[in-house]
């Protein structure tokens, strides 16, 4: 017989694995926004109070950091240390500003190259396409400022160390940054099946960004509209479609070998 679930059970959260890139305590994380530490989210306890919390919720806001507000119990499980209610997970990396990156490559007479990752969010997945970005040379991979997978500790290792070499930029709002692509002489390349072009058949040249989708729902809507080409990789088998990380890897070694022929 199914056990019937007990509603006034406390939630349990699995123990966070301890990273270095893990700090808590009120004043030692505002005094990290105040150094410009970059954080890749804040967690904060749900009800809790003070001039200093209103402050480093300001900071987040200013910052670009998404911040949680969740019951102690799941402070607790992130840190066993006396937290305050706060606890923060440092970026492994510096971002870079995307703006700056396309003015270099146009000053320098290059075709920029991006990768636009739509609302990832299997931690997996962004090592591996992290991996093939850097191995194909793309300028920049971009990604939303929530709602993405983070740069922590386990998407190093998937990225066998890429994420350190390449320039990645954190967007409040993709929309207006793909806009900002096309209107800078930005190509926008939307990879989905929703097409009836093959990939291999389009002018995949000059400036150049790609745009991939999350794992369940795929490139947003209103960034399809956006796209100045929408392309799909054929399929022969009874799978509807290739996992994100290996779609992507096809898309941008083909634009190289377009780029390079």
């Amino acid at each position: 017989m199914e056990k019937r679930q007990n509603l006034n059970q406390p939630k349990f959260y699995p123990r966070r694995k301890p990273d270095a890139e893990m700090i808590f305590g009120r004043q030692t994380t505002l005094e990290a926004f105040k150094a410009g530490k970059t954080l890749e989210k804040l967690f904060l306890q749900k009800g809790a109070r003070g001039d200093i919390m209103d402050e480093l919720i300001t900071s987040a806001r200013l910052a670009g950091t998404p911040v949680s507000l969740v019951p102690i119990e799941k402070l607790k499980r992130l840190c066993r240390q006396n937290h305050q209610g706060v606890v923060g997970l440092l970026s492994l990396i510096e971002y870079s500003s995307l703006h700056h990156i396309i003015a270099a490559c146009f000053d320098q007479g290059r075709d920029p190259f991006v990768i636009v990752l739509d609302h990832l969010t299997d931690i997996r997945n962004l090592g591996s396409i992290a991996r093939s970005s850097e191995c194909a040379g793309i300028d920049a991979l971009i990604l939303p400022a929530k709602g993405s997978a983070q740069i922590n500790s386990d998407a190093m290792k998937a990225s066998a160390g890429a994420l350190n070499h390449l320039a990645i930029c954190k967007e409040n709002n993709l929309f207006e940054t793909c806009k900002y692509l096309r209107d800078s002489g930005v190509q926008l390349i939307a990879c989905t099946e929703k097409s009836e072009t093959i990939y291999h058949q389009s002018d995949l040249t000059g400036p150049v960004a790609l745009i991939v989708g999350s794992e369940e729902d795929g490139i947003s809507n209103e960034l399809l509209k956006l796209a100045d080409q929408r392309v799909k990789i054929p399929m022969k088998g009874k799978i509807g479609s290739l996992n994100v990380s290996n779609a992507s890897s096809i898309l941008l070694f083909e634009i190289l070998r377009q780029r390079t022929i």
